[in-house]
């Protein structure tokens, strides 16, 4: 059967264009004044008019179709059609008029015509996937991520990705993923890839730069090291921080294994405690965040200083929960620019997000963390907690360090 009707479709076509392009030109009734006969006259091929009818002793006389005049089709018109079509705002010209067609306009890319308009290509939110691209022609057709995969971008041609395979990559899920976003996996061997790793958080941060003067002096670490209370810091350990980083990140990191080796002591655990309820805060403002890679790639690329890569972004997704993203991030963004200070460089990237539609309930919320971070408690607890223990002797040293 299907054999029978590929062999009519090849006869057919063969005929037409027998019929259109064969040696015997379709033909029209023509009624000669003449001879007042009605006669059959040969039609005149496309890009070319009627000059003149056919009489009883004479063929059709057929002409070329001016410039900016066109014919189609086998015709009998005395005249061309004119090249009419007019190319609109965001379009281009996809063909330019010729003898056998009008010109034709199509919308730039990324945009489809609907009615009179080209409109922008509908961008598939995170959780849908492209499952038809939009066309000059067509808009974009979004699908729900089935079951098994997702999409954590907002995108006109992305389609839903199948979610990571953990078990055949040799490794347990960690967080199984959901339509926004793919399973997260960790090695079973290295309990440190399970955990986000955020070496000095905000809030260590805010709180520990009270600690450390803007001009260090070459023996700061010592003197600093000599002045907190509790289990010392052995020298073995301020030399490998001393070699490991520089400048004020000796500070951090100093003072995060000070409280590491004093967590059980007394005043300690308030340090820890104050932080925590800090932590906490923070956490509360940027609880609802989830924001999709290209969010977090726009904030990376809005704060100033060495860039936070592409693919740091997405390990960072991918080890990380959604409401620890930005802080990773930014930590990163530290280690990168250890002299600069964090808060002031988010404070910095936020004036520039609108610009990129960027969600405002993320900005207000980030907003609402800095604003904390910069608040007078922050100071008290560092004035209540931190001077009482190490007394006079680090107020002294910081004022002969400025």
């Amino acid at each position: 059967m299907n054999q029978f009707l590929c062999c009519t479709l090849v006869f057919l076509d063969i005929f037409i264009k027998w019929t259109t392009q064969g040696a015997t030109p379709p033909k029209y009734l023509h009624y000669d004044p003449v001879t007042s006969r009605q006669l059959m006259c040969d039609l005149c091929p496309p890009g070319t008019y009627v000059k003149q009818h056919c009489t009883a002793v004479r063929k059709t006389e057929c002409t070329r179709c001016p410039d900016q005049y066109y014919a189609e089709d086998w015709n009998s018109n005395d005249e061309c059609q004119y090249c009419n079509i007019v190319c609109k705002e965001l379009q281009y010209v996809k063909q330019e008029c010729n003898s056998t067609q009008n010109r034709i306009c199509e919308c730039i890319e990324g945009r489809y015509l609907e009615l009179e308009f080209c409109l922008r290509h509908t961008e598939c939110p995170p959780g849908f996937g492209v499952v038809q691209p939009g066309t000059p022609e067509s808009d974009t057709i979004c699908k729900r991520c089935p079951e098994g995969f997702f999409s954590n971008e907002t995108s006109s041609k992305a389609t839903c990705q199948k979610h990571t395979n953990c078990s055949a990559l040799g490794l347990k899920t960690a967080l199984t993923g959901n339509m926004f976003r793919d399973n997260m996996c960790h090695d079973n061997t290295d309990a440190s890839t399970q955990k986000c790793g955020i070496d000095v958080t905000l809030c260590e941060e805010a709180f520990f730069r009270f600690a450390v003067p803007t001009k260090l002096a070459p023996n700061w670490l010592n003197i600093l090291t000599d002045g907190l209370p509790g289990t010392k810091i052995n020298a073995e350990n301020i030399e490998r921080i001393k070699q490991k980083h520089n400048s004020q990140e000796q500070m951090f990191q100093l003072l995060k294994l000070w409280k590491l080796q004093n967590k059980e002591q007394d005043m300690v655990k308030k340090i820890i405690q104050d932080i925590d309820l800090c932590e906490n805060s923070v956490l509360k403002h940027i609880v609802h965040a989830n924001l999709t890679f290209e969010h977090l790639n726009i904030l990376m690329g809005n704060l100033p200083g060495k860039k936070v890569g592409k693919e740091d972004i997405e390990r960072t997704m991918k080890l990380c929960k959604s409401t620890e993203q930005i802080l990773k991030l930014l930590n990163l963004w530290r280690i990168k620019n250890r002299d600069q200070d964090t808060i002031k460089a988010l404070t910095y990237g936020l004036k520039h997000l609108k610009a990129y539609h960027f969600p405002k309930k993320t900005i207000q919320s980030l907003k609402k963390v800095v604003k904390f971070l910069h608040s007078f408690t922050m100071y008290q607890l560092y004035q209540k907690l931190f001077l009482e223990m190490i007394g006079n002797q680090v107020q002294s040293v910081k004022k002969r360090c400025v």
